[in-house]
């Protein structure tokens, strides 16, 4: 008797241990292709104190440069959208950005049928200082690696809604771009976007390459190849 129960106090004992054990959770391998890092918002503060631009102070600043058109508007389109939540007023970028941001939406609707959506833009020194207040994640807004939404010339574009290969069309296109310098991109882990600084080189880039095309064009239009002889409809000597 004594026995039995002995054995039943034990089992009892090693089921209630049991069901107070901790689940376990799966760690997931975080390693995406781009990736942000220390030296990457160096180079992105760099890019901006080569261009000699200033990092938006409050709004009577950033309202001076959309009235100067140093900072153009971001308009939504058929290939892009923009978060809803986004005021209207930080809903700029500079002018070489936008090109980029067409760019990319048009290649993407191009291929996929859907559109890219901007969920953030330019800020304020102010509006990033409070942006930090609760998102510990978000770069400073002073120093060597402040952020480069400061400038203008960076967004954030939205992952959500976007499938595995989607995804992998856009780190391609995006990487693309980075080893030629023309940007500084990093997929964000802990906010669902793509963080873009858009170089100022992007402008010329997109320009030569467009003056390129035309110029292949307009040749192919002056010097026509002659046509080929699989083209040729062979005469029927037979007829008649």
């Amino acid at each position: 008797m004594f026995a039995s129960t002995h054995a039943f106090a034990l089992l009892h004992h090693n089921q209630h241990r049991l069901t107070r054990r901790r689940p376990h959770h799966r760690r997931l391998f975080w390693n995406p292709l781009l990736r942000g890092s220390h030296e990457s918002l160096l180079r992105q503060n760099e890019e901006i104190d080569r261009l000699g631009l200033p990092r938006i102070a409050d709004d009577e600043q950033l309202e001076l440069l959309e009235q100067r058109q140093e900072l153009v508007p971001i308009e939504e389109t058929r290939e892009l959208r923009i978060h809803p939540q986004l005021e209207r007023k930080n809903r700029y970028c500079r002018p070489w950005t936008l090109d980029f941001l067409h760019d990319l939406s048009s290649a993407f609707y191009g291929e996929f049928h859907q559109p890219i959506q901007v969920n953030s833009a330019v800020r304020t020194v102010e509006q990033q200082h409070r942006l930090r207040r609760h998102n510990r994640n978000a770069a400073p807004e002073m120093g060597d690696t402040a952020s480069s939404h400061l400038a203008g010339l960076t967004v954030d574009i939205s992952k959500r809604g976007i499938n595995r290969r989607e995804k992998k069309w856009i780190n391609a296109y995006l990487l693309n771009l980075k080893d030629q310098n023309l940007i500084e991109g990093a997929e964000e882990r802990r906010q669902a976007v793509f963080h873009i600084m858009v170089s100022e080189r992007y402008g010329e880039w997109r320009s030569a390459k467009n003056e390129a095309a035309e110029t292949a064009t307009t040749k192919e239009v002056s010097d026509p190849e002659p046509p080929s002889p699989l083209a040729v409809v062979p005469v029927d000597v037979n007829r008649n």
